[in-house]
């Protein structure tokens, strides 16, 4: 039987064409794309396509266009064996982990993928990277379920976890990297799983979650951060979360205006997120004295959670109606494979 894949394009560099007059790239129509990659039809499947309208550079994504596709996702999920999505690799982090949240107890894969050259050029990635994705959205175990039973994101050489990746380059073919957590395929001459990476759905029925509340921003400490924007900031009008991005371990100027400053901010009901601004490693909270009074005026660890996971995560949390809490509850925890828990 066919394997029967649902490609939901959403616009993207792999879609792209140079603009004549003005030599810049935008996005064109899912039809010249295919036309582009004729070899798909070598793979005999039954491939179906959603188009955005118009068609988007990913700099233009937001919480509306995340809706859109997990709705197609949802509401073509019985009818498909896996799940393509076509998109730009500036904010494709910030959707797969979106995507992570919102398509609760995935059992099929969403594989987003996009290229770093448009599918028209001659050394273009976009080729190779759509029929990998294709091939792994088509993959079964010999029981016939399916090989990955998550989001996830397909560049080049590696699957990684869709909630654990981040773009590492914007130039290099292997633009994106899991940093804390293994990939779940290397492709070389063939595609090699990483079956105890790959999440496992046991038995549980998809559920749909579209709500995400956009009350939350990110402040990123820095040497020279003046209590005067601190505060500014933390006294957003509507803030109901921010995530903290912190040195190394998870890490904060120890002075006295700016503890006194978080602890106010975590007083008033805000929800902080500590989260380390390497791209390697985790927020160890208890490891130095500077991590450890950020804990005591109530900051929530965010151990080794990417930027992309913790924004997307904190919108999921709080459009769930959940008491202050339960949010913090939730915050500490793995809900989608998000993060590894290294300390308490």
């Amino acid at each position: 039987m066919q394997p029967r894949i649902l490609i939901i394009y959403t616009g993207g560099t792999i879609g792209m064409i140079e603009d004549p007059i003005t030599k810049t790239l935008k996005p064109f129509n899912f039809s010249h794309l295919m036309e582009n990659v004729p070899k798909v039809k070598m793979l005999h499947y039954q491939i179906d396509n959603i188009q955005f309208k118009p068609p988007l550079d990913s700099s233009d994504m937001n919480i509306d266009h995340w809706r859109h596709i997990a709705e197609s996702i949802a509401k073509n999920y019985d009818d498909y064996d896996g799940f393509v999505v076509l998109h730009g690799t500036d904010t494709m982090a910030y959707t797969a982990s979106a995507l992570s949240f919102m398509l609760q107890n995935l059992a099929k894969p969403v594989i987003i993928t996009g290229s770093q050259l448009p599918i028209g050029e001659v050394r273009t990635d976009g080729e190779e990277n759509l029929i990998t994705a294709l091939q792994i959205a088509a993959e079964k175990h010999s029981d016939g379920r399916p090989m990955v039973q998550e989001v996830a994101i397909l560049f080049e050489n590696y699957l990684w976890r869709g909630c654990r990746s981040t773009k590492r380059s914007a130039d290099h073919f292997n633009a994106f990297k899991s940093n804390n957590y293994p990939y779940l395929a290397k492709i070389g001459l063939g595609i090699s799983y990483d079956l105890d990476a790959l999440s496992r759905n046991h038995g549980r029925n998809l559920k749909l979650n579209l709500g995400l509340d956009t009350s939350v921003m990110c402040i990123d400490v820095f040497p020279g951060l003046t209590e005067s924007t601190l505060r500014h900031l933390t006294h957003t009008p509507g803030i109901k979360g921010i995530v903290l991005r912190t040195y190394g371990a998870g890490n904060a100027p120890t002075a006295k205006w700016f503890t006194d400053a978080i602890r106010d901010t975590c007083e008033r009901g805000i929800v902080v997120f500590n989260v380390t601004q390497c791209v390697n490693g985790s927020v160890h909270a208890s490891r130095y004295l500077a991590g450890d009074i950020l804990s005591t005026c109530g900051v929530v660890s965010g151990h080794d959670i990417t930027f992309e996971a913790a924004i997307t995560k904190m919108m999921h949390l709080f459009a769930l109606n959940l008491s202050h809490d339960e949010v913090i509850r939730h915050l500490s925890v793995p809900l989608a494979g998000e993060m590894t828990i290294t300390d308490r």
